[in-house]
C-alpha cells in the first residue's frame, strides 16, 4: 500500500477553498478512480495526468489507484488540479517522498507531454492558500510573478512536471525550453518572469508594468467598485456595474 497527500485550490465564484488531494495505492487490478465531486474537465485529468507522468520519465503505478478530493462536498472543476493529482500519485508510488508534499499547494494544468500550462484564477487561489496558513505554492512559471504578489508566500515557478519531480526529489533540475506565455492578468500586463531555465523558489519578484496612462489608483473613492474590478480581472470573471454615471459615493 502507498498513500500521499498534497493540496490545491478550488475556486467557488471568486472565493478559493483549499482542497486536500489524497492518493491511495492498493494491490489489485490496475484502475484509476477520482472521487470528491469533480466536474467533467477535472474527471478528464486522469488521462492527462497518466500521459504526463509517463512522458516525464516516471513509471505509472500498475495498482488500484484512488484519488480523493477533500472536502468532498465542495464542487471542483477545471484543470488546475492536474499538478497536485500527479504529485500525489507519485508520492504514493514512492517516486517522491510524501513528506515533501504535505505543506505545498500546487496549481497548474498538465499537457500530455508533461509541460505545465497556466490556468485562470492564480491570484485568488494563492490568496486562499495564504489565508489557510500555507506558505509554499507551485504554479506554472508564467504565473509565478502573479502568485508572488501575495505577501509571505514562497512561489516555485516550473515549466514541466519533470522539473517539479527533480526539485522535490532533490535531483538535478533538467533544462526546459520556455513554454507558452499564457493569459496574464490584465492588471499585470508587462509582468514577465526571467527565463532562468531552472526552477527556483521566489520570495520576491521585481517587475515593471506598462504605462497605459490610466490607473485605478487615480480613481477617487469607489472602493467597492475598484475591488470588484480587481477581483474580476484577477480571476477572469465577468463583471456587471449598474447605475448611471456618478451614482456612486466618494
Amino acid at each position: 500500500m502507498g498513500f500521499a497527500r498534497t493540496c490545491s485550490v478550488a475556486l467557488v465564484g471568486v472565493e478559493g477553498v483549499v482542497v486536500e488531494v489524497q492518493a491511495d495505492l492498493e494491490p489489485g487490478v490496475a484502475a484509476f478512480t477520482l472521487v470528491g465531486l469533480p466536474d467533467k474537465s477535472l474527471s478528464e485529468s486522469r488521462d492527462r495526468v497518466r500521459a504526463a507522468v509517463v512522458n516525464s520519465g516516471a513509471e505509472w503505478p500498475q495498482k488500484k489507484l484512488t484519488v480523493g478530493l477533500s472536502p468532498a462536498s465542495v464542487p471542483k472543476g477545471g484543470s488546475g488540479f492536474d499538478l497536485a493529482v500527479a504529485c500525489a500519485v507519485l508520492g504514493a508510488a514512492q517516486r517522491i517522498d510524501p513528506r515533501t508534499l504535505t505543506d505545498v499547494v500546487m496549481i497548474g494544468e498538465l499537457g500530455l507531454d508533461g509541460r505545465v500550462r497556466p490556468v485562470r484564477g492564480i491570484l485568488p487561489a494563492v490568496l486562499a492558500a495564504a489565508d489557510a496558513g500555507y506558505e509554499q505554492v507551485v504554479v506554472p512559471e508564467c504565473a509565478a510573478a502573479e502568485a508572488s504578489l501575495v505577501p509571505g508566500m514562497s512561489v516555485l515557478g516550473i515549466r514541466s512536471l519533470r522539473q517539479l519531480i527533480a526539485v522535490l526529489a532533490d535531483e538535478p533540475v533538467p533544462q526546459e525550453e520556455p513554454g507558452e506565455a499564457g493569459r496574464p492578468d490584465p492588471l499585470l500586463t508587462g509582468l514577465r518572469m526571467p527565463g532562468t531555465g531552472e526552477a527556483t523558489f521566489l520570495h520576491s519578484v521585481g517587475a515593471a508594468q506598462d504605462d497605459h496612462g490610466h490607473d485605478l489608483a487615480d480613481v477617487v473613492g469607489q472602493h467597492a467598485a475598484r475591488t470588484a474590478l480587481q477581483v474580476a480581472a484577477a480571476g477572469g470573471h465577468h463583471l456587471f456595474l449598474e447605475g448611471p454615471p456618478g451614482a456612486g459615493t466618494q
